[in-house]
């Protein structure tokens, strides 16, 4: 059987991390169903009891959520609307007992290629904060996440949280996922958008990315190029900017049916803010 520490200091896991491997868990929603039935013999770092780590901040330049921040701590959160999508996929990750227990940062660090709160960071420009005995660093979302299941992080560093910049206040965000199902269900597309719009709607600032359609999310600069400037319109999509996608064929669909998904669902949340700003 591996060790089981779970300290309270950050200093004490940093430490506890500089000096040998250890496998860390959050939240552990992801890390013990994937072991179910096994014997366990890897050391874990269990970081739940970390003071000072679970409470969503503003600061006078961005959002800082920490590595304890569950799903749910996200939907009671007061955030301003460019984390609308965001917390759209807080609603839609498990039940609500699963909410209670995982975190963003968890989600995150998993760095599966569905993972749901991936696709939202993008699009946020957020920032995963990385920090070690030796110092501090950190590194932009597509960075940090180098494909399926693999990520920047060093074995003696800890995820801490993301930094989000502060939004504009005409930004707001978007999130639309297809399953096999309402809820409870692993994404076969998913897209996040957070646009920044003019008095007038026309678009100041987009961001755009797609999840569950490569190894792993990624933003669609072309189209967010598309999109600045004008007032937001499903006519500004074409197939030629989801060209950096690579979607595979799996048990949850074919590669064909992926690209067509994520196109409509990339057009629904446009129409979305278009709808709005009629409303408006």
């Amino acid at each position: 059987m591996g060790r089981w520490y779970r300290p309270t200091r950050l200093s004490d896991a940093l430490a506890a991390l500089a000096e040998q491997r250890w496998t860390v868990v959050a939240g552990g929603t992801d890390h013990y169903p994937a072991r179910l039935g096994q014997p366990r013999h890897e050391d874990v770092l269990d970081i739940s009891a970390l003071r000072d780590l679970r409470r969503i901040e503003a600061g006078p330049e961005g959002w800082t959520i920490p590595c304890g921040a569950t799903w749910t701590d996200l939907i009671r959160a007061d955030l301003p609307p460019a984390f609308d999508g965001l917390r759209a996929a807080a609603r839609q990750v498990g039940g609500v007992q699963i909410q209670n227990r995982a975190t963003l940062i968890g989600n995150l660090c998993n760095a599966s290629p569905a993972a749901d709160g991936t696709p939202n960071l993008l699009a946020l420009d957020a920032q995963v904060v990385l920090e070690s005995a030796g110092g501090r660093r950190m590194l932009p979302v597509q960075d940090f996440v180098l494909g399926s299941r693999r990520t920047a992080r060093r074995e003696d560093e800890l995820a801490t949280g993301v930094f989000v910049p502060a939004p504009q206040p005409g930004a707001r965000g978007a999130f639309l996922k297809l399953g096999a199902r309402r809820y409870l269900v692993i994404s076969i597309a998913m897209v996040a958008l957070v646009l920044d719009q003019a008095p007038d709607g026309r678009v100041r600032h987009a961001g755009v990315a797609v999840g569950a359609c490569n190894a792993a999310a990624m933003r669609l600069a072309a189209l967010e190029a598309a999109l600045a400037g004008h007032l937001p319109s499903r006519g500004l999509l074409t197939s030629a900017h989801l060209a950096p996608l690579a979607p595979i064929d799996d048990v949850r669909g074919p590669a064909s049916y992926r690209m067509d998904a994520a196109f409509e669902l990339i057009a629904r949340g446009i129409d979305q803010f278009a709808a709005a700003r009629v409303a408006a």
